[in-house]
């Protein structure tokens, strides 16, 4: 294995790592700082119990996302060096805006919080953890900044072999990032969502004493996840119809279209010959890929084969078709999972308004649990689909993937670390996953036996 190769899987995977907390953090920390206003507005000792046994559960993965997070920055300038000079001046700047003003807003008032229990009024107390949220949220968005650039390239001029800024206000105003931020923001929401929906399930199951604290949260839990799945599905599709017309090769592959159709037919089944290019097996139905890409029943949906030939016209001979394979899969797994997640979420908010979320079937529950899974893999297939779909560029349009590997790092370098990595991001899941279900499956525990979330 080459270099390039290991520093794109090197990459990959503590993206991934780090991506699997990310969109949990996003929206757990919207549904804790509601349970708390709850606790707040009507004084009742289940809410304060409730925010608590959740805030412990969200600082967990809070932790592990920090620990994480990290090491994404050093990459850029180790195994990407070359990148980072190309892009650093742009690229830099929404990196640098959520360290100093996200993370240490979520970081610093996640301290007041986790020690301010009993000590602020509640009002203030309240307040922090909702400036913990708008933190976490913004981080999301400063880093989507950068990597809506990646996606879609605005604001800048080449000078000197390097892209520099010229409009600040265009990487705010991104087309991608219009788009890409209300998904992720979303997903999140299902995540926080469908995490608080499954333990709590699995409490109701057991039938234990103490029950209350998680019919409630089941409730909460069962129409934040209806909101998310309502939110995600039609955003998605928003974001599905841009790349249609700034990424067409990414859509293309992600439906196995070897050839322009108008109109065009949507895949629901294809066994295909990349190395070819052409199906070996295909169900496809017209016109819905041209209805869903434009909202009409007429318009071409162009096909791999005939961007290759624009490509290599507009950026000289090369293979400009990502991974067919990858790309198909990964926009099914993610479709698949949310519409899975759709039909759960509806059913549970339906019992939910019906008030016996704690007389379901046990299989329900078991079913409810797992699905806890659900979000994680429409968060991890959709980011498969956003970088590798968008192969071979680093920056669309701008810069391949190969020209931005560090020179001086050498093959043994890069193995080493990518190994190093592996094993400490996957040691880190492990001790992150244990946490989570010793401390989600310990029941919500009194305040007076903690006496405040900082003892945890």
């Amino acid at each position: 294995m080459n270099e390039l190769l290991l520093a794109r899987m090197q990459f990959g995977i503590t993206t991934i790592y780090h991506f699997f907390f990310v969109p949990l953090t996003l929206g757990l920390s919207i549904l804790v700082a509601i349970l708390e206003t709850q606790y707040v507005r009507t004084g009742d000792p289940v809410y304060k119990r409730m925010t608590q046994f959740w805030g412990r559960l969200f600082l967990i993965n809070f932790a592990m996302g920090v620990v994480t997070g990290i090491v994404q920055e050093f990459q850029f300038g180790l195994n990407w060096s070359s990148y980072s000079r190309f892009v650093g001046d742009i690229f830099g700047a929404p990196l640098a805006v959520e360290a100093l003003l996200a993370f240490f807003l979520e970081s610093t008032f996640l301290g007041i919080w986790v020690f301010g229990w009993d000590r602020l009024p509640r009002g203030l107390h309240a307040a922090t953890i909702w400036l913990v949220a708008l933190g976490s949220n913004l981080s999301a968005f400063w880093i989507l900044v950068a990597n809506s650039f990646m996606q879609n390239p605005v604001g800048y001029t080449l000078r000197n072999g390097r892209a520099e800024m010229t409009d600040f206000l265009a990487l705010l105003t991104n087309p991608n990032l219009a788009t890409q931020y209300p998904h992720v923001l979303a997903a999140g929401l299902c995540t926080g969502a469908f995490f608080m929906l499954g333990v709590s399930a699995y409490h109701l199951a057991r039938k234990g004493p103490d029950q209350e604290p998680f019919r409630r949260s089941f409730r909460v839990a069962a129409l934040a996840a209806a909101v998310g799945t309502l939110l995600v599905i039609p955003v998605g599709h928003a974001q599905a119809q841009h790349l249609v017309k700034a990424q067409p090769m990414k859509m293309a592959a992600a439906e196995a279209l070897w050839d322009s159709e108008d109109p065009a037919g949507l895949s629901l089944f294809t066994w295909g010959d990349e190395a070819n290019r052409r199906d070996v097996f295909a169900i496809r139905v017209k016109p819905f890929l041209t209805l869903l890409s434009y909202g009409t029943t007429q318009g071409e949906v162009e096909g791999i084969n005939q961007l290759e030939a624009q490509f290599q016209q507009r950026y000289g001979p090369g293979d400009y078709v990502p991974s067919v394979f990858t790309s198909y899969w990964s926009f099914r797994a993610m479709v698949g999972a949310g519409f899975l997640m759709l039909l759960v979420a509806l059913y549970t908010l339906y019992r939910s308004l019906r008030g016996d979320p704690d007389r379901l079937h046990p299989r329900v529950y078991q079913a409810v649990l797992l699905s806890i899974a659900l979000p994680y893999v429409a968060n991890a297939t959709g980011w498969l689909l956003a970088e590798m779909g968008r192969q071979p560029w680093i920056v669309y349009g701008l810069m391949k993937t190969g020209e931005g590997v560090s020179p001086t790092v050498s093959t043994g370098m890069v193995l080493f670390s990518l190994a190093g990595f592996t094993l400490l991001y996957g040691a880190l899941m492990v001790a992150d996953g244990y946490l989570l279900v010793k401390y989600a499956g310990g029941g919500a525990a009194d305040h007076e036996e903690t006496a405040a979330v900082g003892a945890y």
